[in-house]
């Protein structure tokens, strides 16, 4: 079963270029958490913003082809099927305006009770609305 995934677009403006020309590294890694921040908060709870918070764990990233100034990069991401104890993950690929992906990357995010103040196990209704289509 394919997951419900979620997209947004992103500009690359004069401060994302570095020296050779092309979007910097670190710029598509804070992409990254951009994106998967603004998909939880399009599709969890008010209750579970709350509640909970999460912290990145494990970046695993491939850069694939440069973007340039100016390209619009569409990142589409999506959840991974299961979580294992506090950590869930998170897949990603960022794509220039010709279709072709720059980046693809697997994040491994771990979920933080606020009360607590440290990792709990995934709650399955935290999981629900990132894993079946409404």
């Amino acid at each position: 079963m394919s997951q419900p995934t979620f997209e947004m677009v992103l500009t690359a403006g004069p401060e994302h270029i570095d020296e050779l020309g092309h979007v910097n590294n670190a710029v598509w890694v804070q992409w990254i958490q951009e994106v998967a921040v603004a998909h939880w908060n399009s599709v969890a709870s008010p209750a579970h913003h709350d509640a909970y918070y999460w912290v990145v764990v494990r970046h695993e990233i491939d850069y694939l082809r440069p973007a340039f100034p100016g390209d619009c990069i569409t990142a589409r991401t999506w959840v991974g099927d299961a979580p294992q104890g506090a950590r869930s993950d998170r897949f990603m690929e960022l794509t220039r305006p010709d279709g072709k992906i720059c980046v693809r990357a697997k994040t491994q995010w771990a979920i933080i009770d606020k009360a607590l103040g440290r990792p709990i196990r995934v709650p399955s209704e935290v999981m629900a609305p990132f894993l079946s289509r409404v």
